[in-house]
């Protein structure tokens, strides 16, 4: 059974169900070209661990070497701004259960995501998920080249719209051909939580779910990999 037949399924029962929309991490992953791959190895392995505890009993600790732009990743304002909130002073309340639309811009009509293609949606104060179709091409060389990005007016219309979240299924929010970054400069210093790198939006509705995507409390940092999901309680009759 595929995801989508699951998602039928679910619907038809009349109940919600989350859908995942992270990248699987695994060793020698690479999310952004230039920047190290993952290293994800054993730090006891249970044939180690078997030597430790009594016959019967084993365990696996893994080692995960690894920069925090890894997989689907969540950017607060301390990855922008020196002064901004890290992961640790975001509030609970940023990254879970917020009311979201996916919107579709597919790379084969635009690669540049203007403000016009959000002036006709209902997106105050709602995570904004941008569906490209670009994830088709994860973990392949075309991935981390020409991707769909956002415009710097398209991110002031969206700060000035007072969204909560902005997710994309892209390599970038930004336009990487250059060494500028404005909508990460824009949303981030508006507090606005960017994810990058999702999935599987295709699932979704363009509305009725909710998003989380819930990183880890560091101090010190300003990304980390998520897992992003949506909750979806629109119920096809």
């Amino acid at each position: 059974m595929d995801k989508k037949e699951k998602i039928d399924r679910n619907e038809n029962k009349g109940a919600s169900f989350l859908v995942d929309l992270s990248h699987t991490i695994e060793d020698g992953l690479v999310t952004y070209k230039g920047l190290p791959a993952p290293v994800i190895c054993d730090y006891l392995s249970r044939e180690e661990s078997r030597t430790r505890y009594e016959p019967g009993t084993e365990f696996q600790i893994a080692k995960i070497e690894m920069i925090s732009n890894t997989g689907t990743y969540i950017d607060c304002p301390f990855h922008r701004f020196e002064n901004g909130k890290d992961l640790s002073e975001v509030e609970l309340e940023r990254f879970v259960d917020l009311d979201a639309i996916v919107i579709s811009i597919p790379f084969s009509q635009t690669k540049e995501i203007k403000k016009e293609h959000f002036i006709n949606y209902d997106i105050k104060k709602r995570a904004v998920l941008i569906r490209t179709g670009w994830d088709e091409n994860w973990n392949t060389e075309q991935y981390y080249e020409n991707h769909p990005y956002l415009t710097a007016e398209a991110a002031t219309y969206l700060k000035e719209c007072k969204v909560q979240l902005v997710g994309i299924d892209s390599h970038n929010i930004d336009d990487s051909s250059g060494n500028s970054r404005p909508v990460h400069t824009i949303l981030l210093g508006a507090e606005i939580l960017i994810v990058e790198h999702l999935c599987n939006l295709s699932l979704l509705p363009r509305d009725g779910f909710t998003f989380s995507a819930v990183p880890p409390k560091f101090k010190g940092v300003g990304t980390f990999p998520v897992r992003a999901m949506a909750k979806v309680n629109t119920v096809r009759l």
